[in-house]
């Protein structure tokens, strides 16, 4: 494929608003998981809560979409100028050639949460302020954004588990090599609701401690929130030599099991092969691996797997120890920690893993290191088996 430019883009979680503030935290190496405190949940368990979000408004006139999941956004879209710099190039290309793509896989489930606490008892009915399109609706949030940011082009939600943040770049990709449009939002916004706590608790893979990915002990994840954004647009000029590139995309659907991975990692591996081969590069290339790694016995096990037939010995990480797993939203969000990771020359740790499991054999990344990189794969895989590899490159690498 020929590389996109990742032009702009921001990130907000548990580590804090802004770019700044996650890569301040990544090397600091410090977490944001704390004991669960969300609404009247009650169970023992560790979660990613963004600060503010009931403080956030929303723009006069957007009062239909107000939900903890579209204050989230909001309160990303304030961040590093990232509005700005879109409106910017809709000025450029036009409002109508800027496409929105977005991943979620709750979106404003909250919302109807609690609207069904306020049912009249006697119809049942929910409150007459609930609004299902601006909330619950998964395509609430690419609807919110385009209004938000003035646009008009072609938009869509996209919903495939915990690949959703990194699919959208699919998505973006075809429209642009389709000639449809100039530009793209990508991104994903998931936030904390009880149905994604009490569903992963039903499935028995939450953590009673911040989870430990790769580690030995590892015994379940860990649920954040979070917003990333990205602006994908053609390379069509010369562009600075710390620019991020989008050079390969890799994507595969095992279908093996509803809510476990194939065990020996087999569409894992298609999708980071087919990543390698679309940027047309060995993998010897690739410096950092942000790994899915959900600190769950059966997604690290099959993952490094993957790891070690298709980027053996490659240093690697998961930095859900820190931010925790944000679901629709990691794979964005992990998007634009391997962007940081590129331009600053850092390999992130993995935080809380105290011992890397023997069994897996993977190069993990258990301490904080400086060096040049121009590679960066990020991985985000699914339920159901619906796997993304993202492979991202400073453009200096690309041009030599």
């Amino acid at each position: 494929m020929s590389p996109l430019l990742f032009s702009h883009f921001t990130a907000t979680s548990c580590l804090g608003a802004g770019i700044d503030a996650t890569l301040a935290a990544l090397r600091a190496q410090r977490g944001g998981l704390a004991p669960c405190q969300f609404g009247d949940v009650a169970l023992d368990t560790f979660v990613g809560e963004v600060d503010g979000l009931d403080a956030v408004t929303l723009p006069a006139g957007l009062s239909e979409f107000d939900c903890r999941n579209n204050r989230l956004a909001q309160l990303a879209l304030e961040q590093d100028g990232f509005a700005a710099r879109v409106r910017e190039a809709a000025a450029r290309y036009g409002a109508h050639r800027i496409g929105v793509f977005l991943g979620t896989s709750t979106a404003g489930v909250l919302q109807t949460e609690l609207g069904y606490r306020q049912r009249d008892p006697a119809s049942g009915a929910l409150p007459p302020d609930f609004h299902y399109g601006g909330t619950h609706n998964p395509y609430s949030l690419p609807a919110f954004l385009r209004q938000q940011l003035g646009l008009s082009g072609p938009a869509a939600a996209v919903s495939s588990a915990c690949s959703s943040g990194a699919k959208v770049f699919s998505s973006a990709r075809r429209m642009l090599e389709a000639g449809l449009i100039d530009a793209a939002v990508v991104g994903g916004v998931d936030s904390l609701c009880h149905t994604t706590l009490y569903g992963f608790n039903a499935l028995e893979l939450l953590s009673r401690q911040p989870c430990r990915p790769y580690d030995v002990a590892r015994n379940g994840i860990s649920i954040g929130e979070g917003a990333a954004f990205g602006l994908l647009e053609r390379v069509t000029g010369p562009v600075a030599d710390d620019a991020i590139l989008l050079a390969g995309i890799g994507e595969s659907s095992d279908a093996h099991h509803m809510s476990t991975p194939h065990p020996q990692g087999l569409g894992a591996r298609m999708a980071m092969a087919q990543a390698l081969a679309g940027a047309g590069i060995a993998p010897a290339q690739v410096g950092y691996v942000n790994l899915h790694g959900t600190a769950t016995r059966s997604n690290d096990a099959a993952e490094a797997l993957a790891m070690a037939a298709v980027l053996p010995g490659t240093p690697c990480s998961s930095t859900k120890g820190a931010t925790g797993h944000a679901l629709g939203a990691a794979g964005a969000l992990e998007a634009v920690i391997c962007a940081l990771a590129l331009r600053h020359g850092l390999v992130p740790a993995g935080i809380n893993t105290a011992q890397v499991d023997p069994a897996l054999d993977v190069n993990y990344q258990l301490a904080n290191r400086d060096t040049p990189l121009r590679y960066a794969m990020s991985n985000a895989f699914g339920f159901g088996g619906s796997n993304c590899s993202l492979l991202f490159a400073r453009a200096d690498a690309v041009a030599h």
